[in-house]
C-alpha cells in the first residue's frame, strides 16, 4: 500500500482522496474525504484509504486476494465494498464535472457557439484515480 501518514493526514500516492484528524474527543477523531460523515478510529481510516487503493487497482478485477483484502478493509469501516465503489465513483465524476466546469470560454468566443481550441479530453489534467475509476469487483 502507497498510505503515507502524519500525525493529521493520510495521503496516497495512487488516489487523490485522504484521512484527516478532526478535533473531538475520544478513539474516533479520523474521516475520510470519501466518507465525511462517519468519524473512525485512526486503524478504520487507513482501512479505508487501502480500500481505496485497492478498488483503483485495475489489475485486482479478477483477483480473489484483491476481493478478499476489499472485504476485509471495507468490514473494518462498517460499509460494504459496493458501497465504497460507488462512494468513490461520484467523487471522481464531481471532480471531473467541476474541472470542466472551471474551463474558461476562450477569448472571442460567441456565447453558446462551438469552438475549436485543438485541446483534447486527455489533454486537461483532471484529478482523479491514476489508474482510472474504483472497479467493481466480483
Amino acid at each position: 500500500m502507497n498510505v503515507h501518514m502524519t500525525e493529521w493526514t493520510m495521503i496516497s500516492d495512487i488516489t487523490p482522496e485522504s484521512a484527516y484528524k478532526t478535533t473531538g474527543s475520544g478513539a474516533a477523531v479520523w474521516s475520510l474525504s470519501w466518507l465525511p460523515d462517519q468519524l473512525l478510529t485512526r486503524g478504520q481510516a487507513l482501512a479505508g484509504m487501502e480500500l481505496d487503493e485497492i478498488l483503483s487497482d485495475p489489475s485486482g478485477v479478477h483477483d480473489r486476494d484483491a476481493h478478499f483484502e476489499a472485504t476485509k478493509r471495507a468490514d473494518t469501516i462498517g460499509i460494504r465494498w459496493e458501497q465504497a465503489v460507488i462512494l468513490l465513483s461520484k467523487r471522481i465524476l464531481a471532480r471531473m464535472h467541476q474541472h470542466v466546469g472551471e474551463m474558461p470560454e476562450p477569448e472571442g468566443a460567441a456565447a453558446g457557439a462551438p469552438v475549436t481550441t485543438g485541446r483534447t479530453f486527455r489533454s486537461r489534467r483532471i484529478s482523479m484515480h491514476r489508474s482510472g475509476p474504483p472497479r467493481v469487483l466480483g
